[in-house]
C-alpha cells in the first residue's frame, strides 16, 4: 500500500510538472495564435480583439489555473483552429492511435517471444550468427524509415494498398484494421529485434547458472530444462522491457502516422504545433505524458508480480 501510494504521488507530481511546462512553453516560443488565425495582414485592433475573445490577454498564472481546473473536469478547452471542443476533436483521433498502438504492441509480443526463445536455444553456430546479424540490422532501422520502405514496396510496387488512402473504423472495421497492419508492423519490428536480443541474452545467461548444471546432472532433457526452469527466470527482464515498449510505441506512432497519412493523434499534434493551436497541443502532451507514466508504473508492478523475491523500496 505504501509503495502504491508513493508511486501515485510521483505520478501526480510528474503530470503537474508536465502540464506546467507544456503551458509555459507556448508562452515563450515565437508565434501568435491570432496571427495564424487572422493572417499576417490583420490589424493590431483585430488581433487584440481576438486575443480578448480567446482569453490570451489575461495574466499567465490565471490562464494556467483556469486551464488546469477545467482540464481536471474533462474540459480541455476549445481549439483555436477548428473552433471545436478539444475533447470532441481528440475522441476519434485517440481511438485510431490507440488501436494502432495496441496492434503494434501485440505484434511485438507475438513475434518476439518465440523468436527470442529460438535464438537463445539454437545450437547451430552459423544459424545463430545469421539470426544475430539480421536482428542487429532490423534493430538499427528507425520505424519511420521502415514505414517509408513499406509504403514503397507494398504501396507503389506491389499495390497492396493505396498510399495516402484511409478507411475510418466508423465506415468499415475490417478495412480499418487491415490498413493499420503495415503501420503497426513498421512500429513493432525494431522493438521485436530489441526484445529478441534481450531474451536471447537472458536465456544464455540462465543456461550458465548452477541450477541448470544441476538439472543436467539429473538427466533432464534440454527442452524440459528450458521450458520448466530457464524461461521462467529469463522472461523477467523481458516483461519489464515489453511494458516500457508500450510507451516507446506510442511515440513512434506519431511519426509513422505521418508516413502513412493516418489521421490520428500524431498528425493532429504536428499540425496543431504549426498552427499554434495551444489548447490541442497542451491536451495531447498531457495525455501522452500520462500514458508514459502509467505504463512505467504498470511495468514496475508487473516486475514485482513476476518475481515475488523483488521488493522495491
Amino acid at each position: 500500500m505504501r509503495y502504491a501510494a508513493k508511486k501515485l504521488f510521483t505520478l501526480i507530481i510528474t503530470l503537474f510538472i508536465v502540464s506546467l511546462l507544456a503551458f509555459l512553453a507556448f508562452q515563450i516560443i515565437p508565434g501568435d495564435p491570432t496571427t495564424a488565425m487572422l493572417g499576417t495582414q490583420a490589424t493590431p485592433e483585430a488581433r487584440a480583439e481576438l486575443q480578448a475573445e480567446l482569453g490570451l490577454d489575461r495574466p499567465v498564472p490565471v490562464r494556467y489555473w483556469d486551464w488546469l481546473t477545467s482540464f481536471l473536469t474533462g474540459d480541455f478547452g476549445e481549439s483555436y483552429s477548428y473552433r471545436l471542443p478539444v475533447a470532441g476533436l481528440l475522441g476519434e483521433k485517440l481511438a485510431i492511435t490507440g488501436v494502432l498502438i495496441l496492434m503494434a504492441f501485440l505484434f511485438t509480443i507475438v513475434l518476439s517471444i518465440p523468436l527470442g526463445i529460438l535464438a537463445g536455444s539454437i545450437r547451430n553456430p552459423v544459424l545463430d550468427k545469421l539470426m544475430t546479424a539480421l536482428d542487429q540490422v532490423v534493430m538499427s532501422v528507425p520505424s519511420f524509415f521502415l514505414g517509408i520502405l513499406t509504403c514503397y514496396l507494398f504501396g507503389t510496387l506491389l499495390r497492396v494498398f493505396v498510399p495516402g488512402d484511409f478507411v475510418s473504423y466508423t465506415q468499415d472495421w475490417g478495412a480499418f484494421l487491415s490498413y493499420l497492419i503495415l503501420p503497426a508492423l513498421s512500429i513493432a519490428l525494431p522493438r521485436v529485434a530489441m526484445t529478441v536480443k534481450m531474451l536471447r541474452g537472458s536465456i544464455l545467461e540462465q543456461l550458465g547458472e548452477d541450477y541448470v548444471r544441476t538439472a543436467r546432472s539429473r538427466g533432464l532433457p534440454r527442452g524440459e530444462i528450458l521450458r520448466r526452469h530457464v524461461l521462467k527466470n529469463a522472461l523477467l527482464p523481458v516483461i519489464t522491457f515489453l511494458a516500457v515498449s508500450a510507451a516507446e510505441i506510442m511515440t513512434s506512432s506519431i511519426i509513422v502516422e505521418q508516413v502513412f497519412t493516418i489521421p490520428g493523434v500524431g498528425r493532429l499534434l504536428l499540425s496543431s504545433i504549426s498552427n499554434r493551436d495551444f489548447p490541442v497541443v497542451q491536451a495531447i502532451v498531457v495525455i501522452l505524458a500520462a500514458w508514459i507514466v502509467v505504463v512505467n508504473l504498470v511495468a514496475d508492478v508487473l516486475y514485482q508480480l513476476a518475481d515475488p523475491r523483488i521488493r522495491l523500496r
